[in-house]
């Protein structure tokens, strides 16, 4: 495995790491805090941009992170912003001094530098093309992301926004080197990172630490090509696997006993998380996060087993 190296620059005699900020804060100018590793993330993978669930949610998009067992995908969320006018500059990986450094995404009035990256669903690589803040409200740009309109209803259509970043590649993840974009910042972007900036939202910090316990999201597993790679909001993934019952009873693959159980605990995930937000003000330590992902891991695993089994008695 790839030598893991914590590279902390400190900016103005203030430093947050990246993954132990709980709650949003401001601060006068980019707090650069990074991950290096000596191997480059995998491609990223091509993948359908779930609908906006609801008015005021902006799109992040997924991207390869870094962890003890190496690379793995956090997938692409629709969340709610900070505040009202500020947008999400995703972050990056860069290629530089032969090794591949994390640039952390932030929220600001402006988009800044995110490595010519394309990630798609208007990020192209360079600024943003999904939508704008009007007065208080967001409006979507329906020519490039995916908006149902029964909910949503600030809308617009502007396609003259679809074209091609000279130095973006389609499905490169990461900027420099050999295979990586060769885009710059430019000046615009070079001021936004000098903007007040707010750090990830806890509700983001939340989503990328579920994705880090799923082994399905690691690239050691799923070789490039993660399993779900988007979701239409945080917390999607209990919702996955109450559907995953429900087709397991609808198609005769789960027992009626085998169906109480699984649902039992998920019962009993859902009341524990309850519990434990209750008793934090709302949200959940780092240590209950942990044991509600290794309590949906072996949900998850007792489902794919329970319909399966009478597939293979047959």
């Amino acid at each position: 495995m790839p030598k893991l190296t914590f590279i902390r620059t400190l900016l103005l005699a203030l430093c947050v790491p990246l993954g132990l900020a709980s709650m949003p804060s401001s601060a006068s100018a980019q707090i650069a805090v990074g991950i290096s590793v000596h191997v480059g993330p995998p491609a990223l993978p091509v993948y359908v941009q779930p609908a906006c669930p609801t008015e005021g949610y902006l799109w992040t998009p997924g991207y390869w992170a870094y962890g003890d067992a190496g690379y793995y995908w956090v997938p692409g969320v629709w969340v709610a912003p900070p505040r009202v006018g500020v947008l999400w500059t995703p972050g990056y990986w860069g290629f530089a001094g032969g090794v591949y450094g994390w640039h952390a995404g932030y929220w600001g009035p402006h988009i800044g530098f995110y490595g010519g990256v394309n990630y798609g669903f208007g990020y192209g690589g360079v600024g943003f093309a999904g939508g704008e803040w009007r007065g208080g409200h967001f409006a979507y740009n329906t020519a490039v992301v995916n908006v149902n309109t029964t909910v949503v209803h600030n809308t617009f259509v502007d396609r003259t926004v679809v074209h091609e970043n000279v130095g973006v590649s389609a499905h490169a993840s990461f900027n420099g080197g050999p295979g990586g974009t060769t885009v710059v910042a430019t000046a615009q972007e070079r001021a936004a990172a000098n903007e007040p900036h707010v750090q990830p939202t806890s509700e983001q910090m939340s989503h990328e630490h579920a994705a880090s316990q799923d082994r399905s999201n690691f690239a050691s597993e799923n070789h490039g090509k993660p399993a779900n790679p988007a979701m239409s909001h945080v917390g999607e993934r209990a919702e996955n696997q109450q559907k995953r019952i429900g087709e397991g009873v609808s198609s005769g693959k789960m027992s009626a006993g085998e169906t109480a159980h699984v649902e039992k605990q998920e019962q009993h995930i859902n009341q524990q998380t309850k519990a434990d937000r209750e008793a934090n003000g709302g949200k959940l330590t780092p240590a209950e996060k942990k044991q509600v992902n290794k309590e949906q891991n072996k949900t998850s695993k007792e489902i794919h087993k329970d319909k399966n089994s009478k597939k293979d008695q047959k």
